[in-house]
């Protein structure tokens, strides 16, 4: 395994994937769009359950 694909399937890829879900669906959320289902399930949000969050 090369020292970039460590990097990037390690812990420091997973927790900047993390912050990039956040911040997508954050801004969705706040322009009042519903966000992706690929960054909630990322978030460990169910997509099927998100609509029933009072946002």
């Amino acid at each position: 395994m090369s020292f970039r694909q460590s990097i990037r399937d390690g812990f420091l890829g997973r927790a900047f994937a993390m912050i990039g879900a956040a911040n997508a669906a954050s801004a969705a959320v706040e322009s009042g769009r519903r966000p992706r289902a690929r960054d909630l399930k990322k978030l460990g949000i169910d997509p099927g359950q998100f609509d029933r969050i009072n946002h």
